[in-house]
């Protein structure tokens, strides 16, 4: 195990995740490459089919990033396809990611996703209830989908039949009083037939990040505001993304006087807000109001209200 790089944690470890701790039967022992601190960290679950459509692959490459950027570890279980794409776009946008497996840490499945496994290896968190060595049997991925959604605040579905491995997921994480989110599809398609009834019985309805983030729990959504505007005011990075051009600086500009212009708890609209910055076009001012909406310091609310993010 040691020539693995693993370490083995058990439930009575301090470092054991404490929401997979609460579940009804969390794995006693947790083998785990990689930074074993994540499991610590404010994490959503994507996970979606192996073979999904174009439309799928594109709503989880952007959900996954968006998320990533605000902070949250993005967690799945590394097989072909949905769970790949989460991995892959958390990855790009320099976040956190954890892959559950359905066999042993130190055993690559699938074998086309080697370069995953060593990034998340080395810049995320590989974690599993199966001891060393164990093959990647059929039998036990619904057996991990338990420990994807109980680690995790709540769990994204993307694509997926009716009685799909993520349908699966989607129910465990219902009986874990997990918050559930569904990507809508296309009803002509069968993958679509998962996430639709999903809908259909309870799960939200997701078509941006912050329909995620804004039904997770206040302290959650605090912590992660707190750490941007960390990252904004201690290590100098705009709370814009870097533009490498100028004309981008007018937009950064706007962008820092509309956070002094707005408020936590009066919401303003956006003509008011039109008519308050002479000279302003309103492309410009939703392109600012966009910009600092991404990074997670303004909140849209319905009727082209904006308020500021605690």
């Amino acid at each position: 195990m040691l020539n693995a790089g693993a370490r083995l944690i058990s439930i009575q470890d301090t470092s054991y995740p404490r929401r997979l701790r609460e579940i009804f039967d969390p794995p006693l022992l947790l083998f785990a490459i990689g930074n074993a601190e994540l499991m610590a960290s404010h994490s959503v679950a994507v996970v979606g089919t192996r073979r999904p459509t174009p439309y799928g692959v594109a709503a989880t490459e952007r959900l996954s990033g968006d998320l990533a950027r605000a902070g949250l570890t993005i967690t799945s279980g590394m097989a072909r396809g949905i769970d790949t794409a989460a991995h892959r776009a958390a990855l790009a946008e320099e976040g956190l990611t954890i892959a559950v497996l359905g066999c042993g840490v130190d055993v690559l499945y699938p074998a086309d996703n080697r370069k995953l496994y060593e990034t998340i290896a080395s810049r995320g968190l590989l974690i599993s209830e199966f001891p060393m060595g164990t093959p990647a049997y059929p039998q036990n991925f619904p057996i991990r989908n338990r420990i994807v959604s109980g680690i995790s605040l709540g769990v994204l579905i993307v694509e997926g039949a009716q009685h799909s491995g993520s349908a699966i997921t989607a129910r465990l994480a219902m009986d874990q009083s997990r918050e559930v989110f569904a990507i809508p599809g296309n009803i002509t398609s069968k993958m679509s037939w998962g996430p639709n009834l999903l809908i259909k019985q309870g799960a939200k309805l997701v078509q941006e990040w912050t329909d995620i983030t804004n039904e997770l729990p206040l302290a959650v959504r605090r912590d992660l505001v707190a750490k941007a505007q960390q990252r904004v005011l201690l290590e100098g990075i705009d709370p814009l993304p870097e533009a490498p051009a100028a004309p981008y600086e007018p937009v950064k500009a706007l962008a820092n006087k509309l956070l002094g212009r707005l408020q936590v708890d009066v919401p303003q609209q956006l003509d008011t807000l039109l008519e308050t910055f002479e000279g302003v076009s309103s492309s410009e001012l939703i392109s600012a109001l966009f910009e600092l909406e991404m990074s997670g310091l303004v909140r849209q609310l319905p009727g082209k209200n904006f308020v500021k993010v605690w």
